[in-house]
This record gives structure tokens, C-alpha cells and sequence, in this order.
């Protein structure tokens, strides 16, 4: 091949730069990087949300240094509704692409109009990811978007209960009954010892296979005492997501036969919210997220409220980056363990659900008796259900 013959291809690649510039930059890129008449529709969807990053920095575009200037907006044709946004940025992007720009549409940029349009409301996409942003500005918002502000956490709790109240009921209410054999037949109840010794006399030798013709499936059965769950919740302000998934495990769990709830919130005070432990909704338009953390406290306060210590779980759910007394902390943990108290530490997962807290913290607490995990909440209602017996 040529010079010649590689040129447009190279000035192909060089249009394809400069179209991808134009768009990451917006309207600042000026004239010199003019739009393309194909991208004018994704140029408007991503001017409406992105602009107000300049805007949010200080910077002002000198043509623009109108009346709507510093309004986070761009040139008059860029500005849209935001039900027509959220359905121009649906159309246009792949769905995990326009999930991340609802986050961030309001939890950094505020367009708030989003929350105070009923028909928005309906049109966004409900996620874990949302909620936690909404949780994170609720402090910000004003009365006009709190109806709209709780419509959407409900839709979000609706979905993750959808998800994980399976999952707790399976595991939580009640244990396996090898005695007795189940027609429910399902991943959760199969029994794989009891298959293998009831098709032992199938073996081939040959094959050197078992071959299983007799599946075996065990009952559940309700558990005789009633036991009582404590969870503690760590609301600083990176733990938003531990928040949503523990007020709703909370209200799962406030539902199964035999079970106690104690819901607590705590950063440098303790809220005790078991009496809205049914609601998860309530619970998360209750919690002010950020602040200090003082776990320790919070440890205290649940010893204070153990009525029988072999009957009783306390979770802790926390980062571990303990900024009160770590000594306290330490003791407090080690009295519940000697006490009998089964105590769980649910570490808290970063936005990959990779590990995110004070390993030097928890290994202290693991010394004193404290089981620390780092789980997903779907694997904490299966650890939760071991634990009880």
C-alpha cells in the first residue's frame, strides 16, 4: 500500500477525533470544531447536562454572556425540558451509559427539574446508583421535588425488594429439614448428599459415573424461637448505597415470623429507627447522610438493648473508619462476644463491589469475635440465615 492509498483512511481517523473532541468538549470547542449536522440531536443532549460543568468552574462563553449566562444551559437551541432529555439521552445511549447520566444529572449537576415534573419522575430509570445520588443531595433539595424525590426512592426500593426479599425468606425463614423430603423443587432446597446416597446403587463402573435418576429435595422448616436482629448503620456520607440496602433488608426482615428488628443510624449520634424498620422508604427520606463516625457509640448503645445475648445478632454495617475511640469500640465488641451475642461485620463494597474499609479497624474486631465480611446484600441474607440457627 501506498501513501497515497493509506491517506483517507488517516484522514478518516482524523475526522472521527475531531467529532468525538467536538462532542466531549461542547460548545466552548467555538468555531473551530463545528458541530457536525448528523450530532446536532446528541450535541443538545449532552450540552443540556454536560455545559454545567463549565458553568459549576467559572468559565463563560463571551458570545453567551447574556441574560443566560451562568445558568448551566447552553446557546438557546441547546436548551431542552427534562422529560424531553431523559427521553433524547434513552434513545441515544446504551443503557448502562444513560443510567451514570441520570446519577449524575441530579446528584451533581442539580437539575432538579427532574424530580418536580411528575411525568419525568415516571420516565427516569430507576436504579441503586440514583437513589444513593438523591440520598447524598437530598440536603439540597427544596419542597417543591420532595414529592418527586420520594416517588423515585420508592420505585427504587420497589425494585431491590423485588430482588432481595427471595433471598432473605429462602435463607432467614427457617432451616433445612433433611428428615423430610420437599416438592419444591428448586437450586435452594436441593439436598446433594441426600441424592448421592439415594443413587449409590447406580454407579457405573465402566463409565465410572453416577448415574442419578432420584433427585432429593429438603423441606424447610419454621424456626421454634423468635430472635432478635440488630443492625447498625453506618449514614457518613460515602455509604449511601450500605444505607439503601440495609433499610431495605431491615424491612424484609421486619417481616418474617420470629424475627426482631432494631434499625440504627449512626455518624458521631445514634437514631434508632426500628419503629419505621416496616418502611424502608421512610427510613431513607429519614437519614442524613455525612458527617463524622463514631461506631463505637453505636456498639454501646446496642449493648444497651441486648435482652438475651443467645438469641441475638447484631450487624454491624460500616467502613470501619472509626474517628471516636477505637479501644471503646474494641471493648464494647469483645463484652457482646463474651456475652454471647453473635455479632456480624458487613464491610462496606465501593461503586465496583470491590472492598472499601479500615482493614487495620476490622481485624481488631475480628480479634474480639466480631465475623467481617465484605458481601453483596444478596450473599448477606444467606451469611444472615447460617448464623441464626
Amino acid at each position: 500500500m501506498t501513501a497515497a492509498d493509506a491517506a483517507p483512511s488517516g484522514r478518516a481517523d482524523d475526522h472521527e477525533a475531531a467529532r468525538r473532541w467536538r462532542l466531549v468538549l461542547g460548545r466552548y470547542a467555538g468555531d473551530t470544531l463545528p458541530v457536525a449536522p448528523q450530532d446536532q440531536r446528541l450535541d443538545r443532549t449532552l450540552g443540556h447536562l454536560y455545559d454545567r460543568e463549565y458553568t459549576a468552574r467559572g468559565h463563560r462563553h463571551g458570545r453567551d454572556d447574556g441574560p443566560r449566562a451562568g445558568r448551566g444551559g447552553g446557546r438557546d437551541g441547546s436548551v431542552v425540558a427534562g422529560l424531553d432529555w431523559l427521553g433524547s439521552a434513552r434513545e441515544l445511549f446504551p443503557r448502562d451509559t444513560f443510567e451514570r447520566m441520570q446519577v449524575e444529572a441530579v446528584g451533581r449537576y442539580g437539575m432538579t427539574e427532574l424530580l418536580a415534573d411528575p411525568r419525568a419522575v415516571d420516565a427516569v430509570e430507576p436504579s441503586p446508583e440514583l437513589a444513593s445520588a438523591l440520598l447524598r443531595a437530598r440536603g439540597r433539595l427544596g419542597p417543591d421535588v420532595q414529592d418527586g424525590l420520594r416517588r423515585l426512592v420508592a420505585r427504587v426500593v420497589e425494585d431491590v425488594v423485588r430482588r432481595l426479599r427471595p433471598r432473605f425468606v429462602t435463607a432467614v425463614d427457617g432451616r433445612r429439614d433433611r428428615a423430610r423430603r420437599s416438592s419444591a423443587r428448586s437450586s435452594r432446597t436441593f439436598d446433594s448428599a441426600a441424592t448421592v446416597r439415594a443413587n449409590l446403587g447406580r454407579w457405573d463402573p465402566d463409565r465410572r459415573r453416577l448415574l442419578v435418576t432420584d433427585l432429593r429435595f429438603s423441606a424447610r422448616r419454621r424456626r421454634a424461637l423468635s430472635y432478635d436482629v440488630v443492625l447498625l448503620v453506618d449514614q457518613s456520607g460515602s455509604m449511601a448505597s450500605s444505607v439503601l440496602y440495609s433499610a431495605v433488608s431491615a424491612g424484609i426482615l421486619a417481616g418474617l415470623p420470629g424475627i426482631t428488628v432494631r434499625l440504627v443510624l449512626f455518624d458521631t449520634s445514634v437514631v434508632d429507627l426500628s419503629h419505621l424498620a416496616h418502611d424502608p422508604v421512610s427510613v431513607l427520606l429519614t437519614a442524613q447522610l455525612g458527617g463524622g463516625t463514631d461506631i463505637a457509640r453505636a456498639v454501646q448503645y446496642a449493648e444497651q438493648h441486648v435482652r438475651d445475648p443467645r438469641r441475638t445478632v447484631v450487624a454491624l454495617v460500616s467502613d470501619f473508619e472509626e474517628g471516636g475511640s477505637v479501644s471503646q469500640l474494641v471493648a464494647a465488641v469483645g463484652r457482646l462476644h463474651a456475652s454471647g451475642v453473635r455479632l456480624l461485620g458487613l464491610a462496606a463494597l465501593d461503586g465496583q463491589a470491590n472492598p472499601a474499609y479500615d482493614r487495620g479497624v476490622a481485624r481488631r474486631l475480628a480479634e474480639q469475635g466480631m465475623e467481617v465480611a465484605a458481601l453483596t446484600p444478596e450473599r448477606f441474607a444467606e451469611w444472615l440465615g447460617e448464623v441464626l440457627p
